[in-house]
């Protein structure tokens, strides 16, 4: 099935695909994108490839350098003490309206998504992990029914992604984190101050897992990280 739809893929389908690799870390910051190797192995044209990595250069996922190619966007400390900052300001109040407005149908999607990063964790696929939970604060953000602040919040958490691939010094905080449960109750309890004040102290948590002096390398292969 995935090589069947290799061959009729366009641009959206490749950047699809590599935001995925990238927001699960098996593309790594720093790693270099040859077009002629990502046409290959999604079975498409170089003219292809360039417009899925234009897309992903206006997401800030990749960095187009001229005369030397594409590569894995590598957000500095300063970045990613901005990214947190500004999440700290908006997922907070986010929370809280999300509390007040959302329904039982919400709060099966949001335990899904709990299921589902417990479920890769078990499997050890700690990238996959990450991603759903990064879903999960952005499914937060549209039951708020606050579509500019949900857009802010998917583009902060799509960097967070790259920032945690290169500076998270604590990856067994993620194994030992219930914030998401504790969330979930309190959203369900539609206790608007406390699901602020818990998303403040998450938020808080994640920032101090970063080592923010480490930066982690590269993997060699684009195909093992796209296969």
């Amino acid at each position: 099935m995935q090589q069947a739809r290799k061959k009729d893929s366009g641009s959206g389908f490749v950047a699809e695909n590599l935001a995925r690799a990238i927001h699960e870390h098996r593309l790594a910051p720093g790693m270099k994108l040859n077009e002629d190797e990502v046409g290959e192995i999604y079975g498409v044209s170089r003219t292809v490839v360039r417009a899925a990595l234009q897309q992903l250069s206006h997401e800030r996922l990749i960095d187009l350098r001229r005369n030397r190619g594409a590569f894995v966007a590598q957000p500095t400390v300063k970045e990613a003490r901005e990214v947190f900052e500004a999440r700290s300001l908006l997922e907070p109040r986010t929370a809280h309206s999300a509390a007040e407005r959302i329904t039982e149908t919400d709060l099966a999607n949001l335990q899904r998504h709990i299921d589902d990063e417990h479920a890769a964790l078990q499997q050890g696929d700690t990238g996959r992990a990450l991603h759903l939970s990064g879903l999960f604060h952005i499914e937060i953000a549209r039951i708020a029914d606050q579509d500019t602040i949900a857009d802010f919040v998917a583009q902060l958490v799509s960097r967070s992604s790259l920032i945690i691939a290169l500076y998270w010094q604590r990856r067994a905080a993620l194994c030992e984190s219930h914030a998401h449960d504790a969330l979930l109750r309190a959203l369900a309890d539609h206790d608007g101050p406390l699901a602020e004040e818990l998303m403040k102290n998450h938020l808080l948590d994640l920032l101090t897992s970063l080592d923010l002096r480490a930066i982690s390398s590269a993997p060699q292969s684009l195909r093992d990280a796209l296969q």
